[in-house]
């Protein structure tokens, strides 16, 4: 028996086939916001735009079909040179290390890959426990009392540490060292400016590469609310802690310090300095470099500034049946509820990334982490060494930039251009290091070379080999 499919049956079919482009408003809704404008068309509703702005052309190409543009990308990501056929020493704030398998198979579970925020804390028992085990992470490593459930990244952790302590001291004024991550200075430039606050820089020695305890003494008063240092800091030199804190509590400020986590294995903890409140960038643990991001910072402090400290805090407590529960905690804190007078606009705690630190530690342990922090800091003081013997001119030698111990990133000065040493050992697919041209402080003939578990023996003669090809030609 045949079937008759009418005009009408073809002509749903073909529209239910046909692929429907994404058009967000349809001719009904267009029309029903114009009638409620009160205005006639669209060209109507941009009468008060001027002519000159209206009239032009825009150098574009014809539009694409889906195909045709994927097929676009895929030639021009063709040119790039993946990260893994390349040999890099690059860091100064996004370090290129090993990150275990199991780190992506646990953060890729849909119950904590797809989950934005703990806003129902009964119902999200694992991404609290998760985040408090974060915070437990960090105040092993830092010795320090307590630790929020993380912030964007390292550069705002510093800017939310130095408002905390201008709210604790009630003070004004912000004191930060040249030589923390620039893009770290550039931010606490920016907020401070919009809190109307005042910042200044501290200089840093430009023999040892660390602060300038002369400049400290004469910049700080009892105006100054903190003092922002790194440990290690962007350099690569390790900070007299002791020192710096001595000066900084004899006038009442606080003591702000930015670490590097993976140091903290073979480095004294800032806790054990009486460091007042620790920040830090946690890509390097577990984080892929990302184009640059998303990175993930965290504040762990002193337990008295506990109520001061910006982000979420989960805390450990027990339900009505007794069992053991996890809860946000000290929500008076938080943005959604003070609004204006919360401690901090700042309201997601990146825990995706935090995360992934905390499957790194785990997994890690003590001993790996230790292992790692030891090997790249071996490998970095042979690579300065062997680089440091290469000769080249008399008085024109590769040389350290300073004199300061470091841990795993040094400043290796150049008888050429940074531009051009890089460019020339990028021919060979070496990433040498960052040029630290335009950087406040730096010179031009300076890179910043970094040495991770990435690095094996065979990487760095390779290097080590090309550097001294380089300057045989000169």
């Amino acid at each position: 028996m045949e079937t008759t499919i009418t005009k009408e049956e073809k002509i749903k079919t073909l529209k239910a086939t046909r692929p429907i482009p994404y058009l967000p408003h349809t001719d009904e809704d267009r029309k029903e916001m114009l009638n409620f404008l009160r205005k006639d068309s669209i060209e109507d509703l941009l009468k008060g735009i001027p002519k000159e702005l209206k009239n032009f052309e825009l150098n574009l190409p014809s539009g694409k079909s889906e195909l045709e543009i994927i097929n676009e990308f895929k030639k021009f990501s063709s040119k790039n040179l993946p990260l893994h056929k390349q040999i890099s020493f690059c860091g100064g704030g996004a370090t290129y290390r090993f990150i275990p398998s199991v780190v992506n198979e646990v953060i890729s579970k849909s119950e904590f890959y797809t989950a934005y925020t703990p806003y129902q804390p009964e119902a999200s028992q694992g991404t609290l426990q998760a985040i408090y085990e974060f915070q437990t992470l960090i105040c092993n490593l830092t010795s320090m009392d307590v630790a929020n459930a993380s912030v964007y990244d390292g550069a705002t952790a510093v800017i939310e540490a130095a408002l905390m302590a201008c709210r604790i001291t009630k003070r004004k004024k912000i004191l930060i060292s040249k030589n923390i991550n620039p893009e770290a200075i550039a931010v606490c430039k920016s907020y401070a400016w919009g809190a109307n606050l005042e910042l200044q820089l501290v200089d840093f020695d430009n023999t040892k590469g660390t602060l300038d305890l002369n400049h400290l003494t004469k910049l700080i008063d009892e105006n100054t609310a903190c003092l922002a240092v790194s440990y290690p800091n962007f350099a690569g030199c390790i900070e007299p802690l002791n020192d710096i804190i001595e000066i900084v509590h004899n006038k009442g400020a606080l003591l702000i310090t930015s670490v590097d986590l993976i140091s903290l294995a073979i480095l004294k903890p800032p806790g054990e300095f009486e460091v007042d409140i620790v920040t830090g960038d946690g890509q390097a643990l577990g984080n892929h470099l990302n184009y640059g991001g998303p990175h993930i910072g965290f504040i762990a402090c002193k337990k008295e500034f506990t109520r001061q400290l910006p982000g979420k805090i989960v805390g450990l407590t027990k339900d009505l049946k007794g069992n053991r529960a996890f809860t946000l905690t000290l929500q008076t804190r938080e943005q959604h509820i003070r609004r204006e007078h919360a401690t901090s606009n700042i309201c997601t705690n990146q825990s995706l990334n935090a995360l992934a630190v905390l499957v790194y530690l785990t997994y890690m342990g003590p001993f790996g982490l230790r292992r790692i922090a030891e090997i790249s800091c071996s490998y970095a003081h042979y690579l300065a060494s062997e680089l440091e013997k290469i000769s080249i001119k008399p008085n024109k030698n590769c040389h350290l930039a300073f004199t300061a111990p470091f841990f795993n990133e040094f400043i290796l000065e150049i008888p050429i251009s940074a531009s051009e040493f890089i460019s020339k050992l990028t021919e060979k697919n070496i990433l040498p290091g960052l040029d630290l041209n335009g950087i406040d402080g730096y010179k031009t003939s300076q890179v910043l070379i970094a040495v991770t578990e990435m690095n094996d023996m065979e990487q760095i003669n390779y290097f080590i080999e090309n550097v001294k090809k380089i300057f045989s030609k000169n």
